[in-house]
């Protein structure tokens, strides 16, 4: 029987916490999932240590990066933070570059768009981060590509906004066929609109 395809979440000191906490929400509860248990989350640091986010959580990965494989992966998901501008996380920024060679998922949000920008990984993939300028500093070559949006998914990269943690988890929920289109829309609308009959609609699409 084979087991659950493995979602990989990089860890690291100062990386933008708010940015993934409806994605890993979302992975670890079965609830409106179409398939419960079809994937796993399992988050990584560089040197498999704790780290500490930008807002102060101390976090214990479940492995380090040595111990990835990309046989049982389906997607690495890469947290923003001000230190891939720093030129830091080259190493992860080429794990990346691996996956997609592998025809496997990426997703990055704000910070990381830099670091994927800095390698190349976005010159022939439609893609978005926090602005065009932004990007152009890496001395990336991609600006044809750049798209003015708040999350985009082209050639099995997400990239996204660090303003729009909502939209990035959207597609990536999307990319993982993880809940049904009409349960992923009215999930969206809860979370965006906070309008009284929102939560309801999200309750009736899963009884749908």
């Amino acid at each position: 029987m084979t087991g659950p395809k493995t979602i990989y979440l990089f860890l690291f000191d100062t990386l933008s916490d708010w940015e993934i906490g409806y994605v890993t929400t979302g992975l670890n509860n079965p609830m409106m999932q179409i398939t419960p248990g079809a994937y796993q989350l399992k988050t990584f640091s560089t040197d498999g240590r704790p780290v500490r986010s930008a807002g102060g959580l101390q976090i214990t990965p479940d492995l380090g990066m040595d111990e990835i494989t990309l046989w049982d992966a389906e997607m690495l998901i890469l947290p923003g933070g001000a230190s891939w501008e720093e030129g830091a996380h080259q190493d992860v920024a080429e794990l990346a570059k691996r996956f997609h060679e592998n025809h496997l998922k990426v997703a990055a949000i704000c910070g990381a768009t830099y670091g994927l920008a800095h390698i190349g990984l976005l010159d022939s993939i439609r893609h978005t981060s926090n602005a065009k300028a932004y990007l152009e500093a890496s001395n990336y070559k991609g600006g044809s590509q750049y798209v003015e949006a708040l999350a985009v998914h082209d050639k099995n990269v997400i990239t996204a906004s660090g303003t729009a943690p909502l939209e990035f988890t959207r597609e990536i929920f999307q990319a993982l066929h993880l809940y049904k289109g009409d349960v992923l829309r009215a999930w969206y609308d809860l979370f965006k609109t906070s309008a009284p009959e929102a939560f309801p609609a999200l309750m009736n699409a899963l009884e749908a």
